[in-house]
């Protein structure tokens, strides 16, 4: 012990940054070589640069603009051109993204490409990259006990916190990229973090840091700020990804995916969200049989049962099958849990694994542990005093696969109590505690789900400022005939239909001329278009 106390004293502040790289190097690698296109075959993992491709990115131009919200968005040409182009010539930037649209993946991709060196990549020559998941700090964590918790280790004894800290003030070049900052527990709180500081510039001021999100913060440092946004995925990167992930140049099974992502104009637009789309690829290779879907509901009810099934079919014990089978078909208590965690005054997206294995049962948590629509991982827990890495601890959690999962979850829980209430007045009460622009997919779900919850929800959109628009997106999930809609599409066809491209989503953009096309198949129905 003696002798390690004598060694370590004898390191140098460049010993310890090659310790400290080695360290960020193997857990990074850790990481993207884990990616999983198909969330139930945990056996099958890739690299993210053997499924990495280019989506949709988008930059926010202010120049001569009089307020942040002013100038235009321009698409570049790659992830990359974040990073290199002039424009985007500052210390600080937020990569916004609706879920599902690939912003986790660009961070691993980034954190390959400093790895490997890559040739063209704008983080090849950087001294160090810290890469954080925001979803596993609290506001009491110091970002250098962070990186030596999360990234580091906490039992290496050769480099402390504090040589963190100096490591990285002598370094001539450092980017950081914190990733999910929509699921730090702290966002937007009046607690004081690292985080916080970061985002606002009071720390890390010359660093390079890059923020992904699905919203905005509320306090960021608008002057040294520059906004990017990724808008999915169009048919060229489609293509790409078949052939790079799916099938290699196999063109009979390239086609085979292209008809069936075809044989529906509404999935092939939804198709557009890199998650739905790199699921909807692979499943679909998989399968000799095409299952023909007309929502996304249908899909995602397609693809909960694949996860269940997958699992059923890999275990020996005939015992457990029937339990399976239950946790599969009832799920009332997961669901109240998503719910609440969606819709609470402040949004939760992951459990302590003790308290929720309690609430819905060992065994329960265990299969969906198991079938991948949970996920355990390691969290700092909060404590009163923290100064030092020794004093922080930590404990499991548990969170969906991904917020799209919490969403169709908690979606059977708002179809129970939309179902439960008594006239309009009660109805609006309820849903203007649920925010349809922040959980589009928690009403869309529902909608499809049940029908008749649907038209119930529809009416509330359609009186709601802007919900018209949204209303769209749910029509199109409702399932059976189109006859069952026609009126309430007669009746927002009976204005004029505006497209705002500047201020409405390219999903509200898709669905409105969905809407017309739907439209336009019925005699009476007579639209307008602004």
């Amino acid at each position: 012990m003696e002798r390690l106390t004598v060694s370590m004293e004898r390191l140098t502040v460049q010993d310890k940054k090659a310790i400290l790289i080695d360290s960020l190097k193997s857990r990074y690698k850790l990481q993207y070589d884990a990616v999983q296109p198909i969330p139930y075959i945990k056996d099958r993992l890739y690299c993210v640069d053997k499924v990495f491709v280019e989506g949709g990115t988008e930059i926010h131009i202010v120049k001569g603009a009089t307020n942040e919200k002013e100038g235009p968005w321009v698409r570049v040409d790659s992830y990359k051109d974040i990073f290199t182009d002039p424009r985007m010539k500052a210390t600080r930037r937020i990569i916004e993204a609706e879920a599902g649209y690939g912003k986790s993946t660009v961070a691993l991709q980034l954190a390959y490409d400093w790895c490997n060196g890559v040739k063209d990549s704008p983080f090849k020559d950087i001294d160090i990259l810290i890469l954080l998941r925001l979803r596993q700090l609290n506001s009491k964590i110091s970002i250098y006990q962070a990186i030596k918790l999360f990234l580091v280790g906490p039992k290496d004894p050769r480099i402390k916190s504090t040589d963190i800290k100096n490591i990285i003030e002598s370094c001539s070049s450092v980017k950081v990229l914190l990733d999910g900052y929509d699921e730090f527990p702290d966002r937007d709180g009046a607690t004081e973090s690292d985080v916080g500081r970061i985002i606002t510039s009071d720390l890390f001021g010359n660093i390079d840091v890059t923020l992904t999100t699905r919203y905005l913060p509320k306090d960021y440092d608008k002057k040294n700020t520059k906004l990017v946004r990724l808008v999915g995925f169009d048919e060229k990167a489609r293509d790409q990804y078949i052939r790079k992930a799916v099938t290699g140049e196999d063109e009979e099974s390239v086609a085979k995916i292209k008809r069936a992502l075809k044989s529906n104009p509404i999935l092939d637009d939804l198709c557009q969200v890199p998650l739905f789309f790199v699921m909807f690829s692979h499943m679909t290779h998989e399968k000799v049989l095409f299952m023909r879907f007309n929502s996304v509901t249908e899909f995602f009810r397609y693809m909960m049962k694949c996860f269940h099934s997958h699992k059923s079919n890999k275990s020996m014990d005939r015992n457990t099958r029937p339990h399976n089978v239950t946790y599969e078909l009832k799920f009332a208590e997961l669901s109240k849990v998503a719910f609440e965690g969606l819709c609470g005054a402040n949004q939760q997206l992951s459990w302590r694994k003790d308290g929720l294995c309690t609430r819905l049962g060992q065994g329960f948590c265990q299969h969906y542990i198991a079938v991948g629509i949970l996920v355990e991982e390691e969290v700092s827990a909060e404590t009163n005093e923290q100064t030092s890495t020794t004093d922080i601890q930590t404990r499991t959690d548990i969170r969906f696969y991904h917020k799209l999962f919490c969403e169709w979850f908690a979606s059977f829980r708002l179809v129970e109590i939309v179902a439960a209430t008594r006239g309009a007045s009660e109805l609006k009460n309820v849903l203007d505690k649920v925010d349809p622009f922040n959980l589009q997919y928690l009403y869309r779900f529902a909608c499809g789900i049940n029908p008749a919850v649907g038209n119930r929800i529809i009416e509330y959109l359609k009186s709601s400022k802007d919900g018209d628009k949204f209303a769209i997106l749910c029509i199109l999930e409702q399932t059976g005939e189109v006859d069952g809609i026609k009126d309430t599409v007669r009746d927002l066809c009976s204005s004029r239909v505006k497209i705002d491209r500047k201020s409405d989503g390219k999903l509200l953009q898709r669905s409105t001329i969905q809407l017309l096309e739907i439209a336009a198949r019925y005699d009476g129905v007579k639209t307008r278009l602004g």
